[in-house]
């Protein structure tokens, strides 16, 4: 047992400092860019798009902080206006998709998928169901009534104490990392050696068929689902390496998990601003399946027809 707790420590240790080196600058650089006028620019610049997805021209800020920073800091920014309940709903599945882009697509970017490719798929399905629930959706009028929600501290009024906000603000992320992802690598390194995944492979072997994703990918999208998107990868990252896991799969489950992540959190700190929340849930991990496995579906096909291609010894007859 002590050997498989070193192990495991020594990987997460490693993730730590692996995922840590990209979380940390960017962390630092978004909290002091929040005390400049590069942010404002981009809310006013984006403000006149708002009309086109059903929301007021102050709905670009949280989302502006939601994805330069992440889902409390959207949130935080909601509290302050007052919006419609389908306008926080659009709000809330909107950054359900697309939250904490820069550090999450760039940590999920580590294992071999394009930032961009992450990105784009991201703030897609954000404006497409934005536009989807504007357009379907009549009710929602009244307006919404937020429960509690923590407050903000005061912002910093010198230049110092930006950079030291910007200091701690990204201190506290790579301390929470180490507390999430050191004792997950222990207990994923206790149940590998236990042979519990190969258990839990072929128990969601079914769901992970219908994706296109081999077996040995369903541990990552399990972590994924339940703990988030950059943990997630983090798990990418060691299965890479040590349970060969193809790239085809690997693009399989980053799609899966960039469309729906740590979906039981995500989803529960939505209920204090008074919007269904079994709607939110749905939308998320209906998506995530139908387009993972359509993705997967055209993969599969595409390489088996240049597989069968690569095959062809036939000739022809006299």
């Amino acid at each position: 047992m002590g050997g498989i707790i070193k192990r495991g420590l020594q990987k997460g240790l490693l993730l730590t400092w692996s995922l840590g080196k990209i979380i940390f600058p960017v962390t630092l650089i978004v909290t002091i860019l929040r005390f400049t006028p590069i942010l404002p620019y981009i809310m006013n610049a984006i403000s006149p798009i708002m009309k086109w997805i059903g929301l007021p021209g102050e709905a670009a800020i949280p989302l502006v902080l939601g994805n330069f920073l992440n889902l409390y800091a959207g949130i935080g920014a909601i509290v302050s206006f007052d919006f419609t309940v389908k306008e926080v709903f659009i709000l809330a599945v909107m950054l359900s998709f697309s939250h904490n882009l820069l550090i999450e697509s760039s940590v999920a970017s580590r294992v071999g998928v394009s930032w961009w490719l992450i990105s784009g798929i991201r703030l897609s399905l954000a404006f497409i169901s934005a536009i989807l629930i504007h357009v379907l959706w009549p009710g929602g009028q009244e307006m919404a009534q937020y429960g509690l929600v923590q407050q903000q501290g005061a912002d910093p009024e010198t230049y110092l104490g930006i950079l030291w906000l910007g200091i701690k603000n990204a201190s506290m992320s790579i301390i929470q990392l180490a507390l999430i992802v050191i004792p997950l690598m222990v207990v994923m390194q206790w149940l590998k050696e236990k042979h519990w995944l190969e258990r839990f492979s072929r128990w969601l072997a079914p769901f992970t068929k219908v994706l296109g994703v081999e077996r040995n990918a369903s541990t990552t999208l399990v972590a994924g689902l339940t703990i988030g998107l950059a943990y997630g990868a983090g798990l990418m990252m060691d299965a890479v390496k040590e349970d060969g896991v193809s790239r085809k799969d690997m693009y399989l489950s980053l799609i899966f998990l960039v469309s729906c992540h740590a979906v039981v959190e995500d989803t529960l700190i939505f209920i204090p601003l008074g919007i269904p929340i079994w709607p939110l849930l749905v939308i998320r991990l209906t998506t995530a399946i139908v387009l993972t496995a359509i993705v997967g579906f055209i993969w599969n096909r595409f390489f088996t027809k240049r597989k069968d291609a690569s095959y062809d010894h036939s000739y022809p007859t006299l």
